[in-house]
């Protein structure tokens, strides 16, 4: 038998009608109820919390990138599988993998229906997960949906309500899950491993600004004034704003807070293509382009280093290191 531990998070896969709405109240137990256990897997489940994922904080997340590290000290553990609310997923997802340096996967799933939906894709998901989480090796953390399986770098939400709500629009996915069995189609790119962070002491503050017409960096100076430790500059196009955003990056990184670049357009990536306020202007001031990160997976690398050193140049470092990911390759 496979070892796999399921931590439960909440989130929709956990939801039930509450009256005028959904909210997550279901246990891991009765989640896995729904799914059909592959044969010649045991599960391990582990309640960590049960909330819906707008809802999440740093401190969620921490707690639950510790908790998987718990869960892998145990050498007879094949996998570990997190059921998570699919608004904020892909940043959980991708700070786990920040952090995941074991070549036993972590793989994260959920789901667009309610646990008590008579047709919810909860069940199927889980299985899937299951499948992925008990047979792969050094892939890193994943996202298993709609049967697809996804590098956890990258992918994001892209459907509200359709059920095949996740995909990398600037990449490939790794594979497809048919018949109880994975089949790979990329190796995903990856930097080594983070070191774990401590619990934070007091919150982490990273804020997102986004660039639009008539925008000025009256929020981005806001964000610092009120302790932000970084912040996420979301431009417009390859990654533009104008010269005035320019001066208040400049200002930001001179106060020792981390600047990331990253763009509203769904996909490709940020390129120093031009000046007048442009990336090759706020990059020349310090802030570091993302690639084809987009804005909550960028926030989770500057939270990644801002919680991994207190000195701003070696925050610095530490984010071009989370940034920076050669091109995922075909699967051989």
């Amino acid at each position: 038998m496979k070892r796999v531990v399921l931590i439960t998070t909440g989130g929709t896969i956990a939801s039930r009608w509450q009256g005028t709405g959904y909210a997550a109240d279901t246990p891991g137990q009765e989640v896995l109820a729904t799914a059909a256990v592959p044969h010649g897997v045991d599960v391990k489940v582990v309640d960590l919390f049960n909330v819906n994922s707008p809802r999440l904080t740093t401190e969620h997340q921490l707690t639950l990138l510790h908790a998987v590290h718990r869960e892998l000290a145990d050498p007879e553990v094949a996998g570990v599988v997190v059921t998570h609310g699919t608004d904020t997923l892909e940043e959980s997802a991708f700070l786990v993998d920040l952090h995941h340096g074991d070549p036993r996967p972590v793989v994260f799933t959920g789901a667009q229906l309610p646990h008590d939906a008579a047709e919810g894709d909860g069940p199927g998901n889980l299985r899937d997960a299951l499948v992925t989480a008990s047979t792969v090796s050094g892939l890193g953390t994943l996202i298993v949906f709609n049967g697809v399986v996804h590098a956890a770098r990258g992918t994001v939400k892209t459907e509200t309500l359709d059920l095949d709500a996740f995909g990398d629009l600037s990449g490939t996915p790794v594979g497809d899950i048919g018949f109880t069995k994975v089949t790979r189609r990329a190796e995903p790119a990856r930097p080594t491993a983070l070191p774990l962070p401590p619990l934070p002491q007091a919150p982490v503050r990273v804020d997102m600004v986004m660039h639009h017409i008539d925008a000025d960096p009256l929020l981005m100076r806001a964000a610092v004034a009120a302790g932000a430790q970084g912040i996420v500059l979301v431009g417009t196009g390859a990654g533009n704003a104008t010269p005035q955003f320019v001066e208040a990056v400049t200002e930001a990184i001179g106060q020792g807070v981390l600047v990331a670049l990253t763009t509203r357009v769904p996909s490709g990536p940020v390129a120093e293509i031009y000046t007048e306020g442009g990336a090759v202007d706020l990059v020349a001031a310090g802030a570091l382009p993302t690639g084809t990160l987009r804005a909550g997976q960028a926030r989770m690398a500057v939270l990644a280093a801002a919680l991994a050193t207190p000195d701003p140049r070696e925050r610095r470092r530490v984010l071009r290191h989370a940034l920076a990911a050669p091109e995922s390759t075909p699967a051989h």
